[in-house]
């Protein structure tokens, strides 16, 4: 029996798919890819790359082409990525010291780093996904589907590169998430995730007014303990404010700062929330709105990066807080702060 294969879903991915399939190769003892109505090269650049290729039709339905791409495998352990994705880093997690072959019972999460070009949102976003699953487990859901059963999660050391948040990238997809999301809603109204990634997918293609409704709806809906909440929370401040309703935005950052005291992406954003409300009344700027902004990039430097955070930004934590801090000294006319924080910012990024 296959110890790990790698399971993928793809169609019209032939700008991509080869990256994906050459960076797993090398890590797993199968590849199988479920063609889902390709029109370009995608499964001849498969078979060339070495995996399997199966045809399903598409239902618009993730789970159902998942667990049909599933029922092809007969691994104990299977690598589920999509084509748009590789793996960037941590290969080791995939050996069989730590994926043994009779093991099983827990789900595998792999640190997913979504490049991304959204005003507010630019840099690498990382989430932590459930992409390693044990022989047997399948998806429910129509869209961002889930495994099941909900075995125990287990975080491991591998990094997956994620480029489908790009905005030429997101041309391609069209309207099928928003649709599909649309279509659960109808179904589960008061389903805070499926909020969250309506949200997300609005804010993505720069729809200000809806990425703020339906953030606003998914806090409301969502659990205190959510494990996305991180995410959410700095999302729904980054969308409050392109959408021009910056005293809501200062009004939930005041309500959740107690549980976010050791996050840089909270606090790098609420320092960009300050220095707008301080663009916005000048007459304050120097004693209420700066000040606040000041300390609050300087706190995402004492804090530093955290990877280990759903939704975390890369540089929140480092060049980039001393990045905007360099720019504000410089701004302010403090020659000397402004050059350290910009020798710290190009130090933290590795130019120096």
């Amino acid at each position: 029996m296959t110890r790990l294969a790698l399971v993928m879903i793809a169609r019209d991915e032939a700008h991509a798919i080869a990256r994906a399939l050459e960076s797993a190769r090398p890590h797993v003892d199968k590849m199988i890819v479920l063609d889902t109505g390709s029109v370009d090269d995608t499964r001849e650049i498969a078979r060339a790359a070495g995996a399997e290729v199966h045809d399903f039709v598409w239902i618009d339905d993730f789970a159902a082409a998942r667990n049909a791409a599933l029922a092809h495998s007969d691994a104990n352990w299977n690598l589920v990525l999509d084509a748009d994705e590789w793996i960037a880093g941590g290969a080791e997690a995939l050996g069989p010291d730590v994926l043994a072959a009779g093991a099983g019972g827990v789900l595998g999460e792999v640190r997913i780093e979504s490049a991304m070009d959204q005003p507010g949102a630019e840099g690498a976003g990382q989430s932590w996904i459930a992409r390693i699953l044990p022989r047997g487990a399948t998806y429910e859901g129509r869209i961002h589907e889930q495994p099941v059963p909900d075995l125990p999660r287990v975080r491991l050391p591998l990094a997956i590169g994620h480029d489908g948040y790009l905005a030429e990238n997101l041309a391609r997809k069209g309207a099928r998430n928003e649709t599909l999301l649309m279509r659960e809603l109808q179904a589960a109204p008061e389903d805070a995730y499926l909020w969250f990634q309506l949200a997300k997918e609005h804010q993505a293609r720069g729809k200000a007014p809806q990425a703020a409704l339906c953030f606003t709806e998914a806090l409301r809906l969502a659990p205190g303990d959510a494990p996305w909440r991180h995410a959410l929370v700095v999302r729904a401040l980054i969308a409050l404010k392109a959408n021009d309703q910056l005293a809501d935005a200062l009004a939930l950052a005041d309500a959740e700062v107690a549980h976010w005291l050791d996050s840089p992406d909270f606090y790098f954003v609420v320092g960009d929330l300050y220095l707008e409300a301080a663009s916005q009344e000048p007459d304050r700027a120097l004693d209420d709105f700066l000040p606040v902004a000041e300390s609050a990039w300087k706190r995402c430097l004492e804090i530093g990066e955290r990877p280990d955070l759903d939704g975390a930004v890369t540089g929140r934590g480092g060049f980039m807080a001393a990045h905007n801090l360099a720019v504000f000294y410089e701004t302010l006319g403090r020659a000397g702060p402004a050059a350290e924080y910009r020798e710290l910012a190009a130090r933290l990024r590795g130019e120096a």
